[in-house]
């Protein structure tokens, strides 16, 4: 059996290009205007098994798509601690050390929340207990997710989570079932 698990970022919830750790703030009407002109993802909704991530903007996107998602709280963002809600600027200035620690070991959480490997180790355990039926499932999530889920599928060192752009409103799908998944590039051409 192959699942194809599509993964949607979620829509920005702010004009200004600043991202916050763990920022939960719903979209703003700029955003709205912006999945609005998303008709390429509507067509993803027909998937039997719609899921979104429990933050405001995921399911603000999921549910402006048209997708009526299911919260899977195993798709929070990543929990950082004391630096929720600031940005990685303003953490570097208070504490330089701190940072440095976290971006070089994955297995550090100098913020007192959770470490990049237990991050990636959450959503892999998500992908892995998806049902083993053929289909097609959608998911809107934070960035973050996404990119720990391609860290994930793809078997790449913790380290390459850095190495990952994920835009607002991007997808990516993944196909296969528990601990075989794949990166799966999908043609526009006919």
């Amino acid at each position: 059996m192959t699942v194809r698990l599509t993964l949607v970022a979620a829509a920005r919830c702010s004009a200004l290009p600043v991202e916050r750790f763990a920022d939960d703030r719903p979209l703003d009407p700029a955003a709205r205007r912006e999945v609005a002109l998303a008709a390429s993802l509507v067509p993803l909704g027909v998937a039997e098994l719609r899921y979104c991530s429990p933050t405001a903007r995921s399911r603000a996107t999921g549910e402006a798509l048209g997708y009526a998602p299911m919260v899977q709280p195993a798709l929070r963002d990543c929990d950082m601690g004391r630096w929720r809600g600031s940005t990685l600027a303003e953490v570097a200035a208070r504490e330089p050390e701190a940072v440095d620690a976290w971006l070089a070991d994955p297995r550090a959480a100098p913020h007192g929340g959770e470490p990049l490997l237990g991050f990636i180790a959450r959503i892999g355990g998500w992908l892995d207990t998806r049902p083993a039926e053929d289909g097609a499932m959608v998911a809107v999530a934070e960035p973050a997710v996404v990119r720990a889920a391609l860290v994930y599928t793809l078997n790449a060192p913790p380290s390459a989570y850095w190495n990952v752009d994920v835009r607002p409103l991007s997808t990516v799908t993944l196909t296969g079932g528990a601990h075989r998944w794949h990166l799966s590039l999908l043609s526009l051409a006919g």
